[in-house]
């Protein structure tokens, strides 16, 4: 029994981490583990198992860092110990069970295995005969079923049809109730081919056995062949046979199975005329009813059987519950449990257990807990490990996790023998808690008690290990989970993906990834991250040979490691100057369009700046263009990329090659194709090749605005002022209004030049259209007024000739604020108010008036505050201002 002190502990972090991880969900899993319950049989002690889907822990943000450190681990060491003691009081009936299957696994082929054991070569190897004959093993019948049911629920079933084979030829007589056993398996497996295949064999080789012909009938039934079935009992009754009451009930379960109710009430009728009427007979009788949603027969059926103290098996009651559980009926269910509370428990625990199932899988919980520890407390009913399992899987689902270990520990102090199922929902508890080292500590020592982790417990031990930052340890459970055969959720191995890629872990990444193809699995965003991971660290080659290796295996890389390939590439050739890698750049690019990726313009733009820094730049660019052409025609958006690309490369004739192979292709180009055409040639200082295209232009299309912004930009930029002036004054006689982008690129490129005269009647244009300055423009004049009189002179001059605008009033003292000569005694703030009421501050605003000469320490400290408050965030230029201005240092860092 865990001290009070190591329950307590559990207590306090169990409820700390349910509460700062009340956001977890878990996943589908354990939802399917309780679905897997309602099919097993009520004694399955281990029988379930986990889904894989994983369930996510996340790191917990805070500790409880005011408890005592060697107090935590002292404690987590006994809880350990604790653990380890109680899983190592659990019964190992199956080391036998191991041995006998260990041989028979060694028999099997691969390839048998994997295409669903079909029935040949059953024969057991002379070696492998030998091993399994010096086990001494005493072969009666309840020996062999013990075997089979061993073997279902944990190996394969061709190990099983192996045993059932080999006891048959070293002495045992198989019986009914064997052969029974095995069409079950085969049954419940899918494998009627297989079943039949096995019944017609019999036929031919045990016809002189006695009650052969029960054997046939039962194994016909149980492979959904009633009508054969029946045919064959035919044949025994007409050769004056009959079948035994065992053979009898397994044709009724058969039929009840098929919903075959009309020959039901027959096969009831003769069970009923010999007297081999059992509690059998109830139980299937039961099962027809409920098939057949006959509720009240059902009801009054079972009422006569306790009135006339027929022998009971326990599972009458439970089959009415479950049924009336699957028809929403709970209360009618729950209501019966009441009524016949009085019976014994020998009666009742089967409806107790199935009642708690229902109303655990339809998310009755509380209700649940509350009738098993009622039931528990008063009646005396004694649940077995798999109700508890039950109960404990759906608590941590619902991170419950001090409920869970209330449980555990009365499983303990009940010495209920915990299964694989326990062992591992103890493991995500200790996960879900926190309590990863303990989790660890018990991982470790799984071969003492022979834990067996399923996936759901790798996937919670793999991330919470993620989580507390430890990855080697959750490399290593990764690696010995894939060893076990265990294949990892997707996230959990994206989870530790993501982790080895954050440390920069390349050797890991490496290991990881042979081991993950090797096994084919995961998807490939997986991978994608990893080669992702590898262009960061320049490891090109090894990226791109997992790039390589996914095309061969159908698996699409993502867009972002295509980027990243891509960009990688674009790298290496700037360093090394390497042709191979702008060749892998430019295929990578056509590839990922192919893929359904479509690259950004900035990405194109890249990939063709590389290739046409290679060597013959226009023979690589036109195996670029033929990659882009081929296999099927593009759009013109992809064209335009092309135009745009070799424009920024500085290559202007290519953009043309491609301007005019759309026209040869029948593809008409758009306004956009137009402007990148226009702009390439600007951008390279091809004056008259652009003037006359935008000449060509007129005759083609109406010019518009946005052909006359981006002529006037781009002449600008090209230091072309006077022609942009006289594009500007063709657009106004043409209605047009220039924009805004185009107003601000030419004042600063007239005061640039100190053209101030147009620079100014420019703004008066721009205002006499009714538009407020902009931060550019005022920006512009505040900073060449920060350098010379001469513009404020101009402004003066030319103002002074028109009626002046108190905005304009304003902005002219502003000018003159800054330049000097104006004298302005106010205070900074007030300075700020009068630069609002002419445009918008910015940055760059506040940077202009860091720069004026008269500005002081305080007020400069002032200011700054005040620029924060406001949400300006401070850039370098800000930094280096002040730092030049006021180098008495430590000022910012205080301020910050």
């Amino acid at each position: 029994m865990l001290s009070l002190k190591v329950k307590h502990l559990a207590k306090t972090r169990a409820n700390y981490y349910c509460l700062s991880q009340s956001q977890l969900l878990c996943s589908s899993s354990s939802s399917t583990l309780c679905n897997s319950y309602a099919t097993s049989s009520s004694s399955g002690c281990g029988s379930g198992s986990f889904g894989t889907t994983t369930w996510l822990p996340t790191r917990p943000s805070t500790t409880i860092s005011d408890l005592n450190t060697d107090l935590i681990r002292l404690r987590k060491d006994i809880m350990a110990v604790h653990f380890k003691e109680w899983f190592k009081s659990r019964h190992n009936d199956d080391v036998l069970m191991k041995q006998i299957f260990k041989i028979l696994r060694s028999s099997i082929n691969q390839d048998q295995d994997h295409h669903h054991h079909h029935l040949v070569d059953t024969k057991l190897s002379p070696s492998d005969d030998l091993s399994l004959s010096k086990l001494g093993l005493r072969l009666t019948e309840k020996f062999v079923l013990e075997v089979l049911r061993y073997g279902h629920r944990k190996e394969s079933v061709l190990s099983c049809i192996k045993f059932f084979d080999w006891a048959g030829e070293s002495g045992f007589r198989h019986t009914r109730a064997t052969y029974n056993c095995l069409f079950n398996i085969l049954s419940k497996e899918k494998l009627m081919s297989s079943l039949l295949a096995f019944l017609e064999r019999l036929k031919y080789r045990n016809t002189h056995k006695v009650r052969f012909h029960d054997t046939l009938v039962m194994g016909y039934a149980v492979a959904g062949r009633p009508e054969t079935a029946l045919q064959e009992f035919g044949k025994m009754r007409f050769q004056g046979l009959d079948l035994d009451s065992f053979g009898y009930h397994v044709v009724l379960n058969a039929l009840v199975e098929q919903n075959r109710f009309d020959a039901v009430e027959v096969i009831a009728k003769q069970i009923s005329l010999r007297g081999f009427e059992n509690e059998i007979t109830f139980c299937v009788m039961m099962k027809s009813f409920c098939n057949q949603k006959l509720f009240d027969e059902a009801e009054a059926y079972f009422r006569e059987l306790v009135r006339d103290e027929k022998p009971l098996s326990g599972h009458e009651l439970g089959l009415l519950v479950h049924a009336l559980c699957k028809s929403n009926k709970f209360e009618r269910a729950g209501n019966l449990i009441e009524e016949f509370q009085d019976l014994s428990m020998a009666v009742l625990e089967n409806a107790y257990g199935v009642w708690i199932l229902d109303l655990v899988k339809a998310g009755k919980l509380d209700g649940a807990l509350e009738f098993f520890k009622t039931k528990k407390s008063l009646d005396g009913y004694l649940p077995d490990v798999f109700r508890y399992n039950t109960l404990i899987c759906r608590l941590l689902r619902e991170n419950r996790l001090m409920e869970v270990y209330d449980l555990l520990t009365e499983m303990k102090e009940g010495q209920i023998s915990p299964d694989k199922i326990t062992m591992n929902a103890a493991l995500c508890l200790l996960c879900k808690a926190g309590m990863v080292d303990v989790a660890l500590d018990l991982y470790n020592s799984r071969s003492e008690f022979g834990l067996s982790p399923n996936s759901m417990a790798y996937n919670y031990l793999i991330n919470t290990l993620c989580g507390y930052g430890s990855t080697d340890e959750a490399y290593h459970v990764l690696k010995n989970s894939i060893d076990q055969g265990y294949c990892p959720g997707r996230k959990t191995f994206s989870i530790i993906a993501d982790a080895l890629c954050r440390e920069g872990n390349l050797d890991r990444m490496e290991e990881l990834v042979s081991v993950a193809l090797e096994r084919n699995f995961p998807g490939g965003s997986v991978f994608s991250k990893f080669i992702s991971a590898f262009c960061r660290a320049m490891r090109l080659e090894y990226g791109h040979k997992l790039h390589r290796e996914l095309n061969r295996r159908n698996k699409v890389t993502t867009k972002n490691a295509y980027f990243n390939l891509i960009k990688g590439f674009i790298v290496e050739m700037q360093k090394k100057g390497r042709s191979f890698n702008g060749e892998n750049a430019a295929t990578l690019l056509s590839e990922m369009q192919k893929k359904g990726h479509m690259p950004t313009r900035k990405l194109f733009r890249s990939v063709i700046e590389c290739v046409c820094g290679m060597e013959n730049p226009e023979k690589q660019f036109q195996n670029l263009l033929e990659m882009q052409l081929s296999p099927e025609p593009i759009d013109c958006y992809i064209y335009n990329f092309l135009i745009d690309g070799a424009g920024h490369a500085q290559k202007p004739d290519l953009a043309k090659h491609v301007f005019d192979l759309m026209w040869s292709k029948g593809i008409k180009p758009n306004l956009c194709s137009d402007i990148l055409l226009l702009q390439s040639y600007l951008r390279n200082n091809r004056i008259f090749d652009a003037l006359n295209f935008f000449n060509d232009l007129r005759k083609r299309r109406k010019i518009g605005r946005k052909l006359y912004n981006s002529l006037i930009t781009g002449l600008c930029k090209a230091n072309r002022a006077d022609i942009a002036l006289e594009f500007m004054r063709e657009m106004k006689e043409n209605n047009i209004v220039p924009s805004i982008e185009c107003y601000e690129i030419l004042i600063q490129l007239l005061c640039s030049n100190k053209r101030y005269d147009t620079a100014v009647n420019l703004i008066i244009d721009f205002e006499k259209e009714g538009r407020q300055v902009t931060s550019f423009i005022g920006n512009i004049l505040l900073l060449h007024a920060l350098k010379s009189q001469e513009l404020y002179k101009t402004w003066f001059r030319l103002r002074e000739a028109q009626d002046e605008t108190s905005g304009s009033s304003m902005l002219g003292m502003l000018i003159g604020a800054f330049c000097g000569r104006v004298t302005v005694n106010e205070h900074v703030a007030k300075l700020e108010e009068v630069i609002e009421k002419c445009f918008p501050l910015d940055v760059y605003t506040y940077n202009m008036l860091f720069r004026r000469r008269s500005i002081d320490r305080e007020h400069a400290i002032e200011l700054y505050k005040r620029m924060r408050r406001k949400g300006y965030e401070p850039n370098q230029w800000t930094i280096d201002i002040l730092q030049t201005r006021f180098p008495s240092c430590g000022w910012l860092d205080e301020v910050h």
